[in-house]
């Protein structure tokens, strides 16, 4: 709801309008209840979107499970113009890469072991499982402007050929929200600074698809008195919590 606040206020001075968009295309993590919970939660303090599974404005669906057509068509697209590969990497191989990483002390990330694989060699996995990577430039920096901190740069080298879409054909948070802010026109992203770095690979989808990229604000977060984010682990209570205790 911190994150919410801002967008939801930047949102009313501008005249603009205010989307609570579900991303539950994590199924792992996905929480029964969590998206009833969202709603009254925002419903209790009084800040009422104006799009959302709720409230049809004409950009939905609104949850990114309902989505996944839209999110093919586009990864069908970038893979056709080089934007992406397949990786047919194993569980096993992924984690025995990291584990050797995290032994040498080298960063933990993917060796682009698939990235240059032949017609041939390609021809021979079909079948198999895999997961669509981003394949990020090997040169040049990467420039993020940022609408707090101004421009920040990044070595591509340090980016990760990230996972855009999973073996279960599922899209990652990557790849659907960047295909998510453009069709549904947004103009600005407010969000946590903890997504800083991620925002590199996101806007080079959205020069993949030629796409002008929204207005990017990242935020800082709540400390506790350990100075660490605050969290259920660290102290924070949910709104319900409030609410079920009588705060008004």
């Amino acid at each position: 709801m911190y994150q919410a606040l801002f967008n939801y206020s930047w949102a009313k001075k501008n005249n603009g309008r205010f989307f609570v968009r579900i991303e539950d295309t994590d199924r792992e993590r996905f929480v029964e209840g969590a998206e009833e919970e969202i709603f009254n939660t925002l419903d209790w303090i009084g800040m009422p979107e104006d799009e959302s599974p709720r409230r049809d404005g004409g950009y939905g669906p609104y949850r990114q499970s309902e989505r996944l057509a839209i999110y093919k068509k586009h990864a069908e697209e970038l893979l056709e113009a080089g934007g992406a590969y397949k990786c047919f990497c194993s569980k096993e191989r992924l984690e025995a890469l990291r584990a050797t990483q995290k032994a040498s002390k080298q960063p933990t990330m993917y060796d682009e072991h698939c990235r240059n694989l032949t017609l041939e060699e390609i021809s021979k996995n079909e079948g198999k499982p895999y997961v669509l990577r981003l394949k990020v430039p090997e040169e040049g920096k990467l420039t993020v402007r940022d609408e707090i901190r101004g421009d920040i740069e990044f070595d591509p080298l340090l980016i990760e050929d990230s996972v855009l879409i999973k073996s279960d054909g599922f899209p990652t948070y990557h790849f659907a929200s960047v295909i998510d802010d453009h069709e549904m026109a947004i103009s600005h992203v407010i969000r946590g600074d903890e997504w800083i770095s991620s925002t590199p690979k996101h806007l080079l989808l959205y020069g993949a698809f030629s796409w002008v990229p929204p207005k990017f604000v990242h935020i800082p977060p709540i400390l506790g008195p350990n100075k660490k984010k605050l969290s259920k682990r660290e102290g924070a209570k949910s709104v319900i919590e409030y609410i079920d205790e009588g705060y008004l």
